[in-house]
């Protein structure tokens, strides 16, 4: 009961911030052009981006593209969509303006998942055939380093201030922390079986790091690389084993985490300061990544047995869609509406 009031405390701050910041912004709305955020949604399975249009929540364009697409990033201005065709161990380079797959980039083998550095240029990825990162120039396609991991690496992240890349390999259970201007390994955190994803809070102090299998999330102190909290996970009628955390997506205020739990077909609700599950939001089957609107109003989750995705409202915690897409869809990247040129807009 505690911890519901603390929610719905925190929810009721969030949505008069919301309301000021739509007084302040009301006069430019009415003079911006009518865009919509777009989430774009790789479909392993159907080689496809599904492109859902953020206000009538529809799927308004799908997207052919490499074989079995996964991860999925913009490019710092928007500009480009990398996505990892993991079939063809490359990663493409989408004209976001068009639509079109205008170069590839040397991947390894298997790209998962990547990281792009805050300097726009550097890209951190994941092999996961080859227990190896490899990090690529994307502005003149040469591979820069190829760094030794641990078995079947797949969780990237590179940290805010751009000075750390942290890997997970599912097999050996362990972070790698990587020193991005020495391209070499200096630290590994063992962590619960399969670790899947590893998510920096806003300031790069903290990194959240999920373990499927081992059914946890640990919470690490970056400065030293200690762990500071373990947390787990009880749903009411659903069997500890279908509690899988994956994706991990933190709200810029500090004031949530996200977590997708697999199987489970549950996001968990995690109150960012205390580390606390305040609540579990039921979402469509086998949710794996997620990504938020840009106001961050809205997650969105992938779920890959039932081939769609859910829409959360974060101020009511609450979802309010399920949207059907392709087969399996994997990753999710939402571009703002104020990215979104007028000829992709008529698309």
């Amino acid at each position: 009961m505690f911890k519901k009031s603390l929610l719905h405390t925190a929810l009721n701050t969030r949505r008069i911030k919301s309301l000021l910041m739509g007084s302040l912004l009301g006069s430019a709305l009415l003079t911006a052009p009518a865009f919509a955020d777009l989430a774009y949604v790789s479909n392993e399975k159907d080689n496809t981006l599904s492109v859902i249009d953020l206000n009538t929540l529809e799927v308004k364009e799908t997207i052919e593209v490499g074989q079995r697409p996964r991860g999925i990033i913009f490019s710092k201005d928007y500009s480009k969509l990398y996505i990892c065709a993991s079939d063809d161990d490359t990663v493409q380079i989408m004209d976001v303006a068009t639509g079109e797959i205008i170069d590839t980039l040397p991947s390894g083998e298997d790209p998962e998942q990547f990281s792009l550095a805050p300097n726009d240029r550097h890209l951190y990825i994941a092999n996961e055939d080859d227990a190896l990162v490899t990090i690529v120039d994307t502005k003149d396609s040469t591979v820069l380093a190829q760094i030794d991991v641990g078995v079947e690496p797949e969780g990237m992240a590179v940290s805010p201030n751009g000075k750390i890349a942290v890997n997970t390999s599912e097999t050996t259970s362990m972070l790698h922390w990587i020193d991005t201007e020495t391209y070499e390994l200096y630290d590994n955190t063992q962590v619960d079986q399969r670790p899947r994803h590893v998510e920096f809070n806003k300031d790069g102090s903290l990194l959240w790091a999920s373990s499927e299998i081992g059914g946890t999330v640990v919470v690490i102190d970056t400065s030293n690389r200690e762990i500071l909290k373990k947390l787990n996970f009880e749903i009411k009628g659903i069997h500890p084993d279908r509690i899988q955390p994956v994706g991990v997506k933190l709200t810029d205020d500090g004031q949530y985490a996200f977590v997708a739990l697999g199987p489970a077909n549950h996001v968990a609700v995690v109150d960012a300061k205390n580390y606390e599950v305040v609540d579990y939001l039921l979402v469509g089957r086998r949710v794996w990544h997620m990504d938020f609107s840009a106001d961050q109003s809205k997650l969105l989750t992938t779920n890959g047995i039932s081939g769609d995705v859910s829409v959360i409202d974060i101020n009511k915690m609450k979802v309010i869609k399920s949207i059907k897409v392709g087969r399996y869809p994997w990753g999710v990247a939402v571009l703002p509406a104020d990215k979104i040129s007028s000829a992709q807009a008529e698309r």
